[in-house]
């Protein structure tokens, strides 16, 4: 992670959204739609409060209705319009959406496995099967929008809502924390950090929400 000098900066606060139906059911969510659940909402509730008394610019979210229901309990009263985008979705897990997480896991055991004899830099191109994407196919697009949405707004504080295994590939990619010390949901729903970005690179000013 680069050293932080003076000049404009965009102050991104990244959330989680809240927990899904799936989410509780262990169903492999992916890019599939599943309603945020009671459990979920007041997840939100309680960002929305930790929040209320910052003045954002601007609101984005994954265009995948659990995470944009998330940042519209959060907004609150603010007159904001959330903008929505595809880059900010979680991984495509394909044709193992929709089923129970072991089904999966099962499946692409041996896959799994081997993947983690790897080093990092191959570890994040490691391709599961065929139409899953990869860590670094993740961590691409989600950078291009975050560096995008940064050179929009700086000096302005932005909410974004997205999905857990962007932020954790995030924090992996950007050097702040190493992939052994975030397992997988290692990144709680509803959790988020707050970041500086010059359009260009990143700088971690506060982390909440990662499982001990």
């Amino acid at each position: 992670m680069k050293k932080e000098n003076k000049g404009s900066f965009c102050t991104m606060y990244l959330v989680r959204h809240g927990q899904t139906e799936w989410n509780e059911k262990r169903i492999t969510q992916g890019q599939s739609e599943s309603p945020i659940s009671k459990i979920g909402i007041r997840q939100a509730e309680r960002v929305g409060e930790q929040f209320k008394h910052i003045e954002f610019c601007a609101i984005y979210a994954s265009d995948l209705s659990m995470a944009h229901r998330t940042a519209e309990i959060i907004k609150l009263n603010r007159k904001l319009t959330i903008q929505k985008s595809q880059l900010l979705r979680g991984r495509s897990y394909g044709k193992f959406e929709g089923k129970h997480v072991n089904v999966y896991k099962n499946t692409v055991k041996s896959k799994l496995e081997e993947r983690e004899t790897l080093p990092e830099n191959e570890y994040s191109s490691f391709r599961l099967a065929p139409f899953i994407e990869t860590d670094e196919e993740i961590i691409t697009r989600v950078i291009k929008k975050l560096k995008e949405i940064a050179a929009m707004h700086l000096n302005g504080n932005v909410l974004i809502v997205t999905h857990g295994g962007c932020i954790k590939n995030f924090l992996i990619k950007i050097g702040n924390m190493d992939r052994k010390s975030l397992s997988e949901g290692s990144f709680k729903h509803g959790g988020y950090m707050k970041l500086l970005s010059d359009g260009k690179n990143f700088f971690i000013k506060e982390i909440e929400g990662i499982k001990k």
